[in-house]
């Protein structure tokens, strides 16, 4: 297993490129059925991981120490990944969607591929026994919020009915446009939520990115109770630069996940934190410690 030590280059959109690669290679020694496995307890909270945070290990290896560590599953895996998770009795608690964070559903062009990657590729998480797939606004590139909402909904109503068949819940992930994704239109809380308004549908929710969110507009625990309805899934990361959600950071994390815990949360609390002050297992570890309430 290797560790991060220096992984300050490391981004998501480079580590995606990198995992569908990796992950095809993986498959051919995947087979094997998924035995169940006894989880520590993690508290109030159903923890899990994010595969692209620690993309320089093994997904194997990384799987096995999730399991072993109480977490329940891993965050934004493809369709290569899903036998290599389910042989340590994990879950995959976010499916990766068609498209891409800057190239999303506010923009019509992009709608016909949207929709019949969407087509494709629920019926498989729904068969594989999966139940979130994310999706993404895309950038402005002009466009008003008012106009980035309407063709946003106009896009996802077509594929909410299959969602809604199938038990699967899209979700729309809140991004900063101030550091790291310029430009990205779903970048408040308030424009995901008028968004699920629209739509009117509890197969659509928003994924709260905790690191993103106080980059943006800070005010994290009471945002978070005061929209909780419209929340599906979590993502940590240290503030500044996504690194551990340690004492060096700004964010209480302990607090923020007793808050979560208190509005009786059901869904996934997702670590999306680089590791770079010591091994990268020693610093889940103590991510999930901090976060057992």
């Amino acid at each position: 297993m290797k560790t991060m030590n220096k992984p300050t280059a490391i981004t998501r959109r480079a580590a995606l490129a990198t995992l569908a690669t990796a992950s095809g290679s993986v498959m051919a020694t995947a087979n094997t059925e998924a035995k169940p496995t006894e989880h520590p307890d993690t508290g109030r909270l159903k923890q899990s991981v994010c595969r692209w945070c620690f993309n320089r290990m093994d997904l194997d290896d990384l799987a096995r120490e999730a399991a072993a560590m109480g977490l329940v599953g891993l965050d934004l895996l493809s369709e290569n990944d899903w036998p290599v998770i389910r042989k340590h009795g994990l879950t995959c608690t976010m499916a990766n969607g068609p498209g891409g964070l800057s190239d999303g559903w506010n923009t019509p062009d992009n709608h016909k591929q949207l929709i019949e990657g969407s087509q494709a590729l629920m019926p498989k998480i729904a068969e594989a026994g999966f139940h979130n797939m994310i999706v993404f606004s895309g950038n402005r590139r002009g466009l008003s919020d008012e106009e980035g909402i309407a063709n946003c909904a106009r896009g996802l109503e077509k594929i909410l009915p299959l969602a809604e068949s199938l038990d699967i819940t899209l979700h729309m992930e809140l991004l900063n446009s101030k550091r790291d994704h310029r430009e990205y239109q779903c970048d408040h809380t308030s424009w995901g939520v008028a968004l699920a308004k629209q739509l009117d549908t509890p197969r659509f929710k928003l994924l709260y990115d905790i690191y993103h969110m106080q980059i943006m507009e800070g005010d994290i625990i009471a945002t978070i109770r005061e929209n909780i309805d419209y929340i599906g899934h979590f993502h940590t990361g240290g503030v500044p630069g996504r690194n551990e959600i340690d004492e060096t950071q700004e964010l209480n994390y302990r607090r923020i996940s007793e808050a979560v815990a208190d509005t009786g949360f059901e869904g996934y609390f997702a670590h999306e934190f680089v590791p770079r002050r010591r091994d990268a297992l020693a610093s889940l570890r103590q991510a999930v410690e901090i976060c057992r309430v």
